[in-house]
């Protein structure tokens, strides 16, 4: 293997059994519905079937003995006149005495229990079972819940989050009788919304089920079971009826019986988990191309199935802390129930509709609150489809607005070298002519002008001769000048680089003398990044337009927004002249009602705080690697933190390395550097700056 790339790229398509693929999560429609005779029959029928399965409980509440009392002593009798097996048949992992819900019991003894924590535990006690098993096939466990799908574990948390943080099969366990249809259709909806698989639902019979029911109650009792077994066939999941028996050796063959249908699928998911990363691969190799690679010699990928928290959840199993923010966006976490909900919600009312010649509350809304964040004298929102195309709005709103005066000469703009406004034509005009994309696409793409890159530093006292260069091109070409274009304090893409606020209101100074519009590109720095709420609260400087994208919606659905003064909106609009803009899907009620949600979670949660600690703790764990070999410089703002190397970095070694430290960071250029979620929590977070360093000691980042 002479390739240095393959030592880490054989890892990202390396088979793996993962708890995902050996569990199976039992849970019910409510309390008393029957889980654990459920879950009993079905440990006995898997070890029919040859399985090495064991039954857990995660949480056990209301008994003094787990081992003699609990669910578990339930599991062991269903089995105990079999074989004993290479597994004991049933495990508890954590009990309380006082019968009631997970975290009211354990919190009167002390604890505190943590979807985490107990995803943690779970797989713990499943790799030591896999450990300590012989044998080719690999065992599985049987994971039963407590109650229903959101019984409580804490004041946040439940059981329908440890589910999804799993990811494994569910089984629905019902009681059959009045009302059954609602519960069961309400709890399947639950778990398909969390993106889970339904492996079967177990219908629990009552006890008088059979002739000695009253009419009435066998007819609903009938009904139930052919309404849901033939609405369960159409969606493909088993039903399995169980009768009420004695619990004896005969009563559990009985059962056992029973619950076949759903055993037999259980089973197939055991022994024949899907390859999912190799075969997904290899199908996106054919059909897909991705940013900024090659389709002849593209860079790896890796398969990501599922996201929680700051947690991204490869489909190998392998979970990753988040340092990217999924480029920048996903300031709340993944999968944060109130974006979610506001999703869902809108979804049902209506997922889209022209924004031309109707409007619709969630983008009045979002546009009020937005106005009330920004900085004052902002005045009207062009909802946008992404940052890209904001900048685009952005620039024909300056053109417009010269036009719309008068100023016909004025068709060009001034902008930074270090800049980066996206990858669309106009956009692309507007980015560094060296390191962005403006050398490729040279012949067509408008010649705009470039001053000297902000070179005042952000941690150091600032010096006014940084905007010499700004004064003399304004001086040159101010009357050809629509607009300054530039990101404040903060270039992105184009370096990581941060600079003086001192910059920003020298700069606006300038453009008001020469007669150009001031253009502010928030897209990266919006929204509490760079520890205010807008990068331009820095500078106190409102800019007649300005964009902002990327967390504007929480990093869950695509929007950005262009907002401009009132004087850009009547200069644009006199003599009866209207804004030539207006994509199919502009302010997408999905994407302003998530957006709303969005904005009004970061207002609620204390986000300066979680900033400020993303600062303290970049700033501590990113310190060492100044002044190691191929290091050129060590910077912190806010949520971000940078490590600019040198040269140009190998990012697939890099990527994999970081993949199998158990982080998710996607360096570029000359620069490895972190964005992680407002949520990250510090030990995370120090989890991410030592893979960085650790990357930098070993020298993985000079392995080209």
């Amino acid at each position: 293997m002479n390739d240095p790339d393959m030592r880490f790229h054989d890892l990202s398509r390396r088979p793996r059994r993962t708890l995902a693929d050996a569990a199976v999560f039992i849970s019910g429609t409510g309390t008393d519905v029957g889980k654990t005779v459920a879950t009993s029959a079905l440990l006995r029928a898997l070890r029919q079937a040859g399985l090495a399965v064991q039954a857990v409980k995660p949480v056990q509440t209301g008994v003094e003995d787990a081992a003699s009392q609990g669910d578990a002593a339930c599991y062991a009798r269903a089995v105990e006149d079999m074989p004993p097996g290479q597994l004991p048949p049933a495990a508890t992992l954590h009990s309380f005495r006082l019968p009631a819900s997970p975290h009211l019991a354990a919190a009167r003894e002390g604890v505190r229990l943590t979807v985490a924590g107990l995803r943690r535990d779970i797989e713990r006690h499943w790799r030591s079972l896999m450990a300590a098993h012989e044998g080719d096939a690999p065992c599985a466990v049987l994971l039963e819940g407590a109650g229903g799908l959101h019984v409580p574990f804490n004041e946040q948390e439940d059981t329908l989050d440890l589910m999804a943080v799993l990811a494994a099969p569910v089984i629905i366990v019902a009681y059959n009788g009045l009302g059954a249809l609602n519960q069961v259709r309400l709890s399947l909806d639950a778990v398909r919304d969390r993106g889970l698989v339904t492996a079967g639902l177990v219908l629990m019979q009552p006890p008088d089920a059979s002739h000695t029911a009253d009419e009435a109650t066998q007819a609903i009792l009938a009904d139930n079971e052919s309404w849901l077994r033939a609405r369960l066939e159409d969606e493909g999941i088993p039903l399995a009826v169980l009768p009420t028996v004695t619990l004896n050796e005969a009563g559990w063959e009985r059962l056992a019986q029973a619950v076949r249908p759903v055993a037999q699928a259980v089973a197939a998911l055991l022994r024949t988990p899907p390859n999912v990363t190799q075969a997904l691969v290899r199908r996106d190799k054919k059909v897909l191309w991705h940013p900024y690679t090659s389709t002849i010699e593209p860079l790896p990928v890796f398969v990501a199935q599922r996201s929680h928290h700051n947690r991204l959840v490869l489909a190998d199993g392998r979970e990753l802390v988040d340092g990217m923010s999924s480029w920048w966006a996903a300031v709340h976490g993944y999968n944060h129930p109130r974006l979610l909900a506001a999703l869902r919600a809108q979804a049902g009312r209506m997922p889209h509709v022209m924004f031309g010649g109707l409007t619709h509350a969630p983008a009045v809304e979002l546009a009020e609150r937005l106005l009330d964040m920004l900085p004052q004298g902002l005045a009207r929102v062009f909802p946008a489809d992404s940052g890209s195309v904001a900048v685009e709005v952005a620039l024909k709103m300056a053109l417009q607005y010269q036009q719309g005066i008068g100023q016909t000469q004025r068709t060009r703009f001034l902008t930074p070298r270090g800049g980066y406004h996206g990858d669309t034509t106009g956009a692309m005009s507007v980015c560094d002519p060296v390191t962005g994309m403006h050398s490729l696409f040279a012949r067509m793409l408008p010649q705009q002008l470039f001053m000297e890159r902000p070179r005042c530093r952000f941690d150091q006292p600032f010096d006014p001769a940084s905007l010499d260069d700004a004064r003399q091109k304004l001086a040159e070409h101010g009357h050809e000048v629509a607009a300054v274009i530039l990101e404040p304090v903060v270039q992105g893409a184009g370096g990581m680089w941060f600079y003086h606020p001192d910059y920003l209101r020298g700069l606006a100074q300038l453009c008001r003398e020469a007669g150009a519009l001031l253009i502010f590109d928030e897209i990266a720095t919006g929204f509490g990044r760079t520890g205010t709420l807008f990068a331009a609260e820095r500078a106190g400087v409102t800019p007649d337009i300005l964009c902002c994208g990327k967390a504007l919606t929480g990093g869950v659905l695509t929007l950005a927004a262009t907002v401009c003064t009132e004087q850009v909106a009547d200069g644009i609009c006199r003599g009866g002249n209207v804004f030539m803009h207006g994509p199919t899907y502009m302010g997408n009620p999905l994407a302003c009602a998530v957006a709303l949600a969005s904005l009004r979670l970061l207002e609620e949660e204390d986000w300066r705080t979680r900033v400020q600690q993303l600062e303290q703790g970049l700033r501590q764990g990113l310190a060492p690697c100044a002044g190691l070999p191929g290091v050129a410089d060590v910077r912190v703002l806010g949520g971000i933190g940078v490590v600019e190397t040198t040269e140009a970095v190998p990012v697939a070694l890099l990527q994999a390395f970081f993949v199998e430290r158990g982080v998710w960071i996607r360096p570029f250029g000359r620069l490895i550097y972190l964005m992680p979620p407002y949520v990250t929590p510090p030990e995370d977070l120090a989890r991410l700056c030592e893979a960085v360093g650790d990357a930098i000691r070993q020298g993985v980042h000079l392995s080209y």
